[in-house]
């Protein structure tokens, strides 16, 4: 995530996946699951940010078959 050039109080990115992928770890946000939506938001230490700067996250995830990219969406919170 990355602000743009306003600072933001929080984040959040959603991931859709079109396969039936899932999400089995998570680092640098607390992630949460309903299907095959996963939602992915800051956690304390990384939520702030100045303009113009980012903070990193990942995940683990498991397939089978087919594993086409998901789908994202960010939304910051000011």
């Amino acid at each position: 995530m990355t602000a743009g050039p306003a600072a933001i109080r929080g984040w959040t990115v959603t991931m859709r996946f079109p396969n039936g992928q899932t999400v089995g770890q998570s680092w640098n946000a607390s992630g949460t699951s309903d299907g095959s939506t996963v939602t992915a938001r800051n956690v304390t230490y990384n939520g702030a940010l100045a303009p113009g700067t980012s903070a990193t996250f990942g995940v683990l995830g498991n397939w089978l078959g087919t594993n086409d990219p998901p789908t994202l969406s960010c939304t910051a919170t000011t």
